[in-house]
């Protein structure tokens, strides 16, 4: 693992920092189970990561390792249910909300995906369940295309190159004791270890801060500001954690998001923060309890070509947004400076930097940390980008896709997938937080309407609820679809 895999691993002894995130797709019919099952097994030779559980190093010295799990068996972590009448979407929802709070067996591979029948209108979904350490977002999106179609009956893959089996097959064999700590023994720590030191000791003691030399002073202050923050989240509301959830879904048209977005001089992703921070302040408003500002986090992704299979590549930036009353336009321009201002002063690498440090401390102090830490943020957002185009599993039609994000402490986590023209959008929130989920969700609608409407050129609209008929697949729609599988590949 890495140092952020191993943090988020040792996090989760306290259960309010849980790092499980998800999705859930709803399908336009049932899928057929053995063909997925098949793909999965095809796919967790290529995905090595899916076929390993955790092993922790000896005494706790380094980062635990990805051993191979002898006992695999891909029926464990493929289950096959169906909802009770009438199969409705809140019922999915509330059981998408009880499995991913369910915990992991870590004796095993770290994910589950769960076919559902029964939904109403002989529909299906997945729900796809996955730690964080195992991959981020955007690594399951690419996951993903190791079991997704552009058609609903392509042709069988093509077998996997023996070779490639036999290699993971022997890769997993070589993690004896030995090898484990000879690893962690080679100091392979992202900073030096004397810096780290140094870190360690400033926290201790921030006094030390001037005694430090020019070169290790930046990385020093980069971290500090990473696990030191202590200014308290800002909601008056927002105050109580539990473990209790509650999840509802949005879909906002991706091209006139896009297009007002631009028109009104910023990226989709500041659109998304307004129309977050536009819903925080008017879900204050309307329970008597106006508040000028909240502070949000944001996930960024850090992954290149060379980041290669699974993994984590993202760092994460916490900045203020302004809630008090205001135009929506106005709001749109405020927050499209914080976030460009935070992106240039936040480092990529201070997350990494800050899980080296969390190596050299007890599991009990940076659990405490990280609880402070997320009494910080008020609520977090993630943009995953997907596919533009029609996209089939196990040869059904993928309609709707909706990422669950993890809380990490904040009172609610809004994550948005885009797919085939649209933005879907999981809400996971904390329900001793939110008291008013519903309320919540109706803003976040109302929110992206007003966005929406900013966009200066008329735009087709996507449906509250998908339509059941088959995509047309003209041959410039193929064409773009082939176009789009080698890039994403």
């Amino acid at each position: 693992m890495s140092d952020t895999e191993a943090l988020m691993w040792r996090l989760e002894k306290d259960p309010y920092l849980a790092s499980t995130f998800a999705n859930i797709t709803v399908l336009d019919r049932p899928l057929n189970s053995d063909a997925l099952l098949a793909r999965l097994e095809r796919t967790s030779f290529v995905f090595p990561r899916l076929r390993r559980k955790v092993q922790p190093v000896p005494g706790n010295f380094g980062a635990p390792l990805w051993v191979d799990d002898t006992s695999f068996d891909i029926r464990y972590h493929v289950r096959h249910i169906s909802l009770p009448e009438p199969g409705t979407l809140r019922q999915l929802l509330d059981l998408a909300t009880l499995t991913v709070a369910d915990p992991f067996d870590r004796s095993r591979p770290l994910w589950q995906f769960f076919i559902v029948d029964g939904l109403i209108g002989g529909r299906g979904a997945l729900i796809q369940k996955l730690h964080h350490t195992v991959t981020d977002g955007q690594g399951g999106v690419e996951l993903s295309l190791n079991f997704i179609d552009l058609e609903r009956n392509p042709a069988p893959p093509p077998p996997l190159d023996p070779d490639l089996i036999a290699r993971v097959e022997e890769e997993s064999r070589q993690t004896p004791q030995v090898e484990m700590l000879r690893g962690a023994m080679s100091d392979s720590l992202r900073i030096p270890l004397g810096m780290l030191r140094q870190v360690r000791d400033v926290i201790s003691d921030p006094k030390l801060l001037g005694s430090l030399g020019p070169e290790t002073l930046q990385t020093v202050r980069s971290v500090m500001n990473e696990v030191t923050t202590i200014d308290p989240a800002r909601s008056p509301l927002w105050t109580e954690r539990s473990l209790r959830r509650q999840v509802e879904v949005i879909r906002a048209p991706y091209k006139q998001l896009r297009a007002a977005s631009k028109h009104l001089g910023g990226t989709l992703n500041t659109a998304f923060i307004t129309v977050a921070a536009t819903a925080a302040s008017e879900y204050h408003r309307a329970l008597g309890t106006p508040i000028e500002e909240l502070r949000t986090s944001m996930a960024i992704s850090t992954r290149t070509n060379d980041t290669g299979e699974g993994g984590n590549a993202f760092s994460l930036i916490r900045f203020l947004v302004p809630t008090g009353e205001m135009s929506i336009d106005e709001r749109f321009s405020a927050i499209n400076e914080i976030v460009q201002a935070s992106r240039t002063n936040s480092g990529s690498d201070a997350l990494a930097s800050a899980s080296s440090v969390a190596s050299l401390l007890p599991t009990s102090v940076i659990t405490r940390f990280a609880r402070v830490q997320g009494e910080t943020v008020d609520f977090a957002t993630s943009n995953v980008r997907a596919a533009g185009i029609p996209l089939y599993i196990a040869g059904a039609l993928v309609l709707e896709n909706y990422p669950l994000g993890p809380l990490a402490g904040t009172a609610f986590n809004l994550t948005l997938l885009s797919y085939n023209g649209s933005m879907d959008m999981g809400l996971n929130m904390d329900a001793a937080a939110i008291a008013e989920p519903a309320l919540l969700r109706d803003e976040l609608v109302k929110a992206f309407t007003q966005i929406v409407k900013r966009d200066p050129t008329p735009a087709e609209t996507v449906p509250s609820a998908p339509a059941l008929s088959e995509p047309a697949t003209s041959e410039k729609n193929q064409t773009t679809k082939k176009r789009w599988w080698r890039r994403s590949r």
